[in-house]
């Protein structure tokens, strides 16, 4: 029948087990892929149900890897296709949309969420694809949430934009307002796509690969205290009750997200405003496009143990 030898098997006993697994791994095709190969960007696509996110696999691939239909949560699993072309080689993870957990019913639903987050876990960038013709829910807002939370590099994808009758203004203003809408991660950049018609896909591989340098940037010390020094003398830090806030330094400690250490005399005198006004001027210098960023403050301590309190 073509099919090779037999492998004698137990699958009561076992025996034969370690054959048929040696058989298996030689015909693994070379170059297969690896969850760990850093060259692969890993990409999960989030949104809720139905926004295009199976259709926007299948164009990518040219096959039909997911079912696609006008009915919600079609897609149950996730599924992983790899892409090679002139952007790079890229593992593309579908998910079935994210719901509400107060509408999910069934255990293959709750299984869908859970198998998403699962998704937006092993990526290294999220496509967060909302739909034109809806516009932002607070489905959505959820869905980019879980990227923003676990430090992902985010794009947000507005699918279905050949379907949306526009004016010369229609883009900018589409723009300006989910700026607003995804106040939260203003950092993502924002890309108005067809996943039926490959509108702007060529862009959307673009950004991945680029917010995906920027989530794994590393800056030095040196330079980072640059900025700070730059900031703080351009507008002084907050004080309270007479005490002024001093940052004495900061590093950065690891990158996915880029992740940076303050060492201030005070954590009460570090307002979110002012940590925002640093984060903003770190971003005008280094980019940092498409990334979140975390902050650890820590109190400097003298040498006798105690805080520092001038």
């Amino acid at each position: 029948m073509g099919l090779g030898d037999p492998i004698a098997v137990s699958s009561v006993h076992g025996h034969g087990t370690g054959d048929l697994l040696d058989e298996v791994i030689k015909n693994i095709p070379e170059g297969s892929f690896d969850d760990t190969d850093e060259d692969i960007v890993k990409v999960a696509v989030i949104g809720k149900p139905n926004v295009g996110k199976s259709s926007l696999i299948n164009k990518i691939s040219g096959e039909e890897r997911a079912i696609v239909s006008d009915i919600a949560g079609t897609t149950r699993d996730a599924t992983d296709t790899v892409i090679h072309n002139s952007h790079g080689d890229f593992v593309f993870i579908d998910t079935a949309g994210l719901r509400r957990k107060s509408k999910v019913e069934d255990q293959i639903e709750k299984y869908s969420v859970i198998r998403a987050r699962m998704a937006v876990e092993r990526a290294d960038v999220c496509v967060i694809m909302i739909d034109a013709n809806e516009g932002f829910t607070e489905q959505d807002s959820k869905v980019a949430g879980i990227a923003h939370d676990l430090g992902k590099a985010c794009i947000i994808a507005v699918n279905k934009w050949d379907a949306v009758e526009k004016t010369g203004t229609t883009m900018d203003v589409q723009r300006k307002k989910l700026m607003n809408d995804f106040s939260f991660m203003s950092y993502a950049p924002i890309i108005f796509i067809s996943a039926k018609t490959g509108q702007r896909l060529d862009r959307l591989f673009e950004l991945i690969k680029f917010v995906n340098t920027q989530n794994a940037m590393r800056i030095s010390t040196g330079k980072l205290n640059d900025v700070l020094s730059a900031a703080t003398t351009r507008v002084q830090p907050p004080t309270d009750k007479g005490r002024r806030l001093k940052i004495y330094y900061m590093t950065q400690a690891s990158t996915r997200p880029p992740t940076f250490v303050c060492f201030v005399n005070s954590k009460d005198l570090f307002h979110y405003s002012y940590q925002r006004y640093i984060d903003n001027q770190i971003r005008e210098v280094f980019g940092l496009e498409g990334t979140p960023t975390r902050y650890v403050v820590r109190e400097r301590e003298k040498r006798n143990g105690k805080k520092d309190t001038k």
